[in-house]
């Protein structure tokens, strides 16, 4: 029995003669995808470019530059595959595409998702990187914004990644979308107190601090009456409003004030409580028994508050 090669060196043959023909159908589409492809880079270059010029945050020019370069590149493909394959249509990739997109958008679809969401949030910038941001229950700086997801680095140093969905579907605040910012701060002063004399000692020294703006202008409100003390309400206006910023003016404000008002007599109550210990004795006067004024007449913790417009006491008595 011999072995015959002539049914194997005659499709060999064959496929030389195919690969021959093709040959310069093969050099034309490697051309014409390398020239699409450095084409595609370029067009990501100058997107990138283009971005940087208008202003725009860098993570904008870098999503923009890559979806130019892959839509060019895959059109030189789609050409290469036209010049190499003359039976094959870009309709018929189309087609397959959109059969198999269903499946493909049900297995990726907070993938999809995020990545639009991520790519509205570059275009229409509600925040950019570097502000100071409350989403839900975090707060932080904004570190990255992506195209599937942005990070903040909370205020205690911890980085919080956030899908873009939920930013661009939930609340955001943005704390230093401006450049002035208005803080407000409550103190209470005594009921036999000046109000307007406090509110003109708050006023001067709101007016003398560097970190307050005097346009606008700060003003004190009365904002309630409360159990122990008139609660003033005082507004004021700082710039760059940073957490840092607003945390020294909170600081500088709250130590002036309190360092002003009790030197000029105006009093900052606060609520005590006083607990006394006894035996529950009584006074007898002949045949009657009389309870001491202020205590009790039963067994137990029985509170008796006292107030007057500077201090509310609450007295506290235990008893065997």
């Amino acid at each position: 029995m011999t072995l015959s090669f002539a049914p194997a060196l005659e499709q060999l043959e064959t496929l030389l003669n195919e690969i021959i023909m093709l040959l310069p159908n093969l050099v034309v589409a490697i051309i014409v995808f390398l020239t699409c492809y450095l084409l595609g880079r370029s067009s990501r270059v100058l997107a990138q470019k283009l971005s940087d010029s208008a202003g725009r945050q860098r993570s904008l020019g870098i999503v923009l530059g890559r979806l130019s370069q892959a839509t060019v590149t895959l059109l030189g493909l789609l050409v290469a595959l036209v010049i190499l394959f003359p039976e094959f249509s870009p309709g018929q990739l189309v087609q397959l595409l959109g059969i198999s997109s269903v499946a493909i958008g049900f297995a990726f679809r907070d993938i999809l998702q995020n990545f639009l969401a991520g790519i509205l949030l570059l275009l229409t910038e509600p925040f950019r990187i570097g502000d100071e941001v409350m989403v839900n229950d975090y707060e932080g700086t904004v570190e990255d914004i992506q195209t599937r997801a942005t990070t903040i680095m909370t205020y205690d140093g911890r980085r919080v990644v956030i899908p873009n969905a939920d930013l661009f579907t939930h609340t955001v605040t943005v704390n230093t979308a401006f450049d002035k910012r208005r803080v407000e701060y409550d103190i209470g002063i005594g009921y036999g107190d000046d109000i307007e004399e406090a509110r003109q000692l708050i006023l001067g020294v709101l007016g003398r601090l560097e970190n307050v703006l005097q346009t606008p202008a700060p003003d004190v409100l009365v904002f309630g009456l409360a159990d122990y003390s008139v609660t003033l309400r005082v507004r004021g206006w700082i710039n760059q409003p940073t957490r840092a910023e607003t945390l020294d003016s909170r600081d500088c404000v709250l130590s002036e004030i309190k360092q002003t008002l009790p030197a000029h007599g105006i009093d900052l109550p606060f609520p005590t409580q006083q607990i006394l210990f006894h035996d529950q004795t009584e006074e007898t006067d002949g045949d009657r028994t009389r309870q001491r004024e202020g205590w009790p007449a039963g067994k137990g913790m029985v509170p008796q508050p006292r107030t007057n417009s500077h201090l509310a006491h609450t007295r506290i008595e235990l008893q065997p």
